[in-house]
């Protein structure tokens, strides 16, 4: 089986936010959700010179750059909500996969706002997503 181009990025993207989840649970228990937010972004910055692009970061159409950047803002104010339930003492092992349904709302309106389509099978994916939060949750 040959697996597509996406799969690679995709899974380090599950580990790594898999071990994110206990990382700010452990953050947490120690610091504030604010502390955490800026020690999050100081640790960003010292990964994006490993990421950086060759060409210039201006060379871009004006509204990708500011999708990016209401991207960047709805997602640190997303990272300071995870950080501060936990602070607040919720349990890792449900704030973690409750926020990681964030997809949900991509599937929802993604045929609105992209026209993609979504199959019955994908349907049957979301209500097991939910279903899973609910047990987490009991």
């Amino acid at each position: 089986m040959h697996l597509p181009i996406w799969f690679w990025p995709s899974a380090v993207v599950l580990l790594t936010w898999g071990i994110v989840g206990l990382l700010q649970k452990l953050s947490t228990n120690y610091l504030s959700a604010e502390s955490a937010l800026i020690w999050l972004v100081v640790g960003c910055f010292l990964i994006l010179p490993w990421l950086y692009p060759r060409e210039s970061l201006f060379s871009y159409p004006t509204k990708s750059l500011v999708y990016t950047m209401l991207s960047a803002g709805l997602n640190i104010l997303g990272a300071w909500a995870l950080l501060a339930a936990m602070k607040a003492g919720g349990k890792a092992s449900i704030i973690v996969p409750l926020t990681a349904l964030y997809p949900l709302i991509v599937v929802l309106t993604a045929p609105i706002i992209l026209r993609e389509t979504i199959t019955r099978l994908q349907s049957v994916g979301v209500l097991c997503a939910l279903a899973a939060v609910f047990l987490l949750s009991s």
